[in-house]
């Protein structure tokens, strides 16, 4: 009977042992295979139009170009923004465009804050399946973990197991003290290289809703 107790204590050892590996093993195949699909995502430069919607109207439309710089860095210039709010004259004209202001640096705070989940750091995938919980779901590889990026945060991913790339990330987290919630839907050019779609992100507190679509994928003239 010892002798059964022992061999069952080493088998369950054993198994932790093994899925601990196989989820460090996980972690750098997909860290490597963000790092390849990020190299070749550098030799594009493509827009984001974002409808922003407050009470379920459309208020704000802004346009924004991304590229990567010569050091890897992702650069974001703002090139259009539109309000569908008809202009007031004198004080309350100027109380109105402060308020516009404010709710267009809110809009790019909460799209700054979709965009680091969008493109994290190898470090921060391996830290992110150090300490995930791994599942299966329709053919796919979800994990999520929490205290990702802000303590209290909560992100998932689903990973196509075949060639080991994200195809969908949902997050929830803090901006500011307020909360945000959003998904970030992925295609694949014909050349195997995964880019965003689309990025939905709900904040409750401004009763807004941010619908992006990425757009206009044009390979840069080196």
């Amino acid at each position: 009977m010892k002798k059964q107790s022992l061999i069952i204590i080493f088998l369950i050892l054993t198994a932790g042992i093994y899925a601990q590996t196989d989820k460090d093993q996980l972690a750098l195949n997909v860290a490597r295979a963000e790092d390849e699909n990020i190299a070749k995502l550098k030799d594009y430069i493509w827009k984001r139009t974002s409808n922003v919607f407050i009470d379920s109207e459309l208020k704000l439309t802004t346009v924004t170009e991304f590229k990567f710089d010569a050091d890897g860095k992702l650069e974001t210039t703002m090139v259009d923004a539109q309000t569908t709010v008809k202009k007031k004259h004198g004080l309350r004209g100027v109380a109105q465009k402060n308020a516009a202001e404010n709710k267009e640096e809110y809009v790019q705070q909460a799209l700054e804050l979709a965009s680091h989940y969008a493109f994290l750091s190898k470090g921060e995938l391996v830290d992110f399946f150090d300490k995930a919980a791994i599942t299966e779901k329709d053919g796919l590889i979800e994990a999520t973990a929490s205290n990702v990026h802000l303590n209290g945060d909560r992100l998932t991913l689903r990973i196509d197991p075949v060639t080991n790339l994200i195809v969908y990330k949902e997050f929830s987290s803090l901006l500011g003290k307020d909360l945000i919630d959003g998904q970030l839907n992925y295609d694949k050019f014909s050349n195997g290289t995964v880019h965003g779609t689309t990025t939905s992100l709900n904040l409750p507190v401004e009763k807004m809703k941010i619908e992006a679509l990425n757009h206009d994928y044009t390979v840069r003239v080196q």
